[in-house]
């Protein structure tokens, strides 16, 4: 691992989407675009330099409400970015995420050819994306994103997801959403763990050293430094079915609300089985400061509190024994939902499109967001596991087990379905500010 020199981030020209940890609650949009006319692509860049926010901001008068530009491959090249540049990107990222498809798991009912148009076509350019604490405010960040695309012909507005988080900071499964996210050096954002060190500026932003000393930085300097890369996906979830099988499965209501917190690592309110065992603590759950301070490895080894093949320990193995080593693989992780929550207690599916959106944000498409959803998801090899898949966000193509440590005998429950269809998403580049307006000013 690299030394313990905190390295200064340029946060005037790093976007606030970055590093900033989401409002609560909050309301969102993605808005995706085409580029079909390369000087009206170049003036958007030059406008969004404009109207992006900084990680400077968060003392701004806008508060918690900001706007993110990114940009697709397809989109730099309608750019007319060189080739030159083109090429020092990562080749996940050149690739995009429909040719990904298969190494990530969507496949059957997920797979590319199912998705909703345009997602998984290289009609997407840009993506806008807005943050805002509630519908209103959120509007007004769009009011004041919208100029730098208004009266730009050459410009095809595609797609508009609006997402919102409910004020239980929960998802349509009922789990309190958002609770883990890791400190980054010299951010000046604290990490919701306190037992676990801040991660090197470089596994989150190009142009820093990272975890192992390296540097990744897209060519020229002044385009890849103080940028990220940024995946968004559209996971329609399956409430109904989620419900169901609780509930086949359960003796009781307690029993059924301790199956669910099995499967997640964490009750309903956000409490973790680390900390609350045998039952839930809202308190806990909606304690910032306590409900992620844990690890696995000195109190729960064998995962007869939290199993091994549960969620959070799938996505955050934390200090637990596991192959490869588990500060490589971190990332920033957001989700946001979309579409009506099923009233409570319906366990038949209404035909609602509702689910998550969700992005990640890192500097290592291929062993940070790649690794995790096809090593760590979609496999159980890395703590010993065979071939399982994750009980919430696995990639079943039929059915998959799931055992929950218990003495004197384990829990074996029948096959999990598929609860997450992925309908669709997108590799992005985020640049920061001053490569908004370079890519502004490129000249053919």
């Amino acid at each position: 691992m690299s030394g313990h020199t905190e390295v200064a981030l340029e946060l005037d020209d790093i976007q606030r989407g970055v590093l900033s940890p989401r409002p609560t609650p909050y309301a969102a949009t993605y808005l995706l675009f085409r580029i079909d006319d390369r000087a009206h692509g170049r003036e958007l860049m030059r406008r969004a330099s404009a109207v992006a926010t900084s990680a400077t901001d968060p003392t701004s008068p806008l508060g918690d409400t900001w706007v993110s530009v990114a940009v697709t491959y397809p989109g730099l090249k309608a750019l007319g970015v060189p080739n030159e540049s083109l090429d020092t990107f990562a080749w996940e990222f050149r690739q995009g995420m429909a040719a990904r498809a298969k190494a990530l798991g969507d496949v059957g009912e997920s797979s590319p050819e199912n998705w909703e148009a345009p997602l998984g076509t290289t009609d997407i350019h840009v993506v806008i994306t807005a943050v805002a604490p509630d519908a209103a405010q959120l509007e007004a960040a769009i009011d004041r994103a919208r100029p730098a695309y208004r009266h730009l012909p050459g410009i095809t507005a595609l797609w508009r997801q609006d997402c919102h988080a409910l004020p239980t900071e929960t998802e349509h499964f009922g789990y309190r959403d958002g609770v883990s996210h890791p400190a980054v050096e010299g951010s000046g954002i604290t990490g919701s763990n306190r037992l676990e060190s801040p991660l090197k500026a470089g596994e989150f932003v190009l142009g820093y050293p990272d975890e192992i000393g390296g540097v990744q930085t897209p060519q020229p300097d002044v385009l890849g430094r103080n940028g990220s890369y940024a995946v968004f996906r559209k996971l329609h979830q399956l409430v109904a079915a989620f419900r169901r099988y609780l509930r086949e499965n359960s003796s009781s209501r307690e029993d059924e609300e301790l199956l669910a917190a099995k499967i997640m690592g964490r009750w309903r309110s956000g409490a973790p089985l680390a900390l609350s065992p045998r039952q839930d603590d809202p308190a806990l759950g909606s304690d910032a400061h306590r409900r992620n301070t844990f690890l696995y490895e000195r109190d729960d080894p064998l995962g007869f509190t939290t199993p091994g093949g549960c969620h959070i320990r799938r996505t955050n193995p934390r200090d637990a024994s596991v192959a490869g080593e588990v500060r490589l693989h971190r990332m920033i992780r957001r989700g946001t939902v979309y579409g009506p929550p099923l009233p409570d207690g319906v366990l038949e599916d209404d035909g609602a499109d509702r689910g998550l959106m969700f992005a990640f944000i890192g500097a290592h498409l291929g062993r940070q967001f790649e690794f995790v959803q096809s090593e760590w998801l979609n496999d159980g090899v890395f703590f010993g596991s065979a071939n399982t898949k994750d009980p919430i966000a696995g990639a079943h193509e039929g059915r998959t087990d799931f055992t929950i440590p218990r003495r004197p005998v384990r829990r074996r429950l029948p096959p999990l379905p598929r609860f997450a269809v992925t309908r669709g998403g997108e590799y992005c580049f985020l640049p920061g500010l001053s490569a908004l307006c370079w890519l502004g000013d490129l000249q053919d």
